[in-house]
């Protein structure tokens, strides 16, 4: 699992830097398209929050958990646009500061521990992108990813009375993903090796699930899948309109990039990680069909 340190330079470092490029509850998950390419990023970002929540049948009142919740993107339309009672769990002490001073109720606490009496029970719960950070290369290896996420669905089981539904949005990887031995920071800059190497790198403590399958079998017996679709080529158009925003000039936010200069001279581990605003290791994954992305609805039986 990707601990609160791995997260915070994820998500807390460059957390001015994204809201200045993206707005303060900008959504760092892929958006919803569905093959409409001429739509803009918000109008797809907001696509794909109208069929979360449907998708969760969420009304006015209903009480819903955001595990992951980033920005709090999703907690923000499902309170104005459907009069839900939203919290919010991150691990990002960035995002929740950043959450809480645009009036949102989001914490720092991890997900994956959540007990009833901590919060009560749910009526809906959202996890878009989250699964993504739960195993470790480290747990996978010692074979426990399975077992990770088993535990999760226990924990979603306490927390939604039965009907209760849960949506997940997760990448996963795709048919073309290599063994785990060839990942190499030192190959090709063109190859699957060195990407996937930079993933590892970038996302530290994050190991993805083996396909939608592996999370599916890991939710029984608490729970039917309702619903299966694929966003990759949603999530490859997200990301090419986040290079856009990041690029676009603002005093204040190339001012903080300058300011990674001096780290990015020094440091070669820290070189790897700011890879990401030269190359996106995510979108060249989804392309090559090294990653998939799921959006998976859940219903507790």
């Amino acid at each position: 699992m990707a601990d609160k340190q791995d997260l915070d330079f994820t998500y807390t470092t460059i957390d001015e830097i994204f809201r200045l490029s993206m707005g303060e509850t900008g959504d760092y998950s892929g958006a919803k398209y569905d093959g409409n390419f001429s739509m803009t990023l918000e109008e797809a970002q907001k696509a794909k929050h109208k069929f979360i929540a449907d998708s969760l049948n969420i009304k006015k009142d209903s009480k819903v958990l955001d595990m992951a919740c980033g920005w709090a993107p999703f907690i923000r339309y499902i309170v104005k646009e459907r009069g839900a009672s939203g919290l919010g769990l991150t691990l990002s002490q960035g995002q929740a500061e950043a959450s809480q001073k645009n009036g949102f109720n989001v914490l720092v606490k991890d997900c994956r521990y959540v007990k009833p009496e901590d919060f009560g029970t749910f009526d809906a719960i959202s996890c878009i992108g989250g699964l993504e950070h739960f195993c470790s290369v480290e747990t996978w290896q010692e074979g426990k990813q399975e077992e990770v996420y088993s535990d999760f669905f226990k924990t979603l089981n306490d927390l939604l009375a039965v009907g209760g539904r849960f949506y997940m949005q997760t990448m996963t990887f795709g048919k073309n993903m290599i063994p785990f031995d060839e990942l190499d920071i030192n190959a090709p800059k063109d190859s699957t090796a060195y990407i996937m190497a930079l993933m590892v790198k970038q996302f530290p403590g994050s190991w993805l699930p083996y396909g939608p399958e592996m999370v599916i079998r890991n939710a029984e017996p608490h729970f039917k899948l309702v619903s299966q679709s694929s966003g990759r080529l949603d999530y490859i158009e997200t990301i090419g309109q986040w290079r856009k925003k990041f690029r676009k000039f603002n005093l204040k936010k190339y001012g903080l990039f300058l300011s990674l200069i001096p780290s990015y001279l020094t440091n070669k581990e820290f070189r790897h990680l700011v890879a990401i605003f030269k190359v996106s290791p995510n979108r060249v994954c989804f392309e090559n069909e090294v990653m998939e992305h799921y959006r998976l609805v859940f219903e507790k039986i």
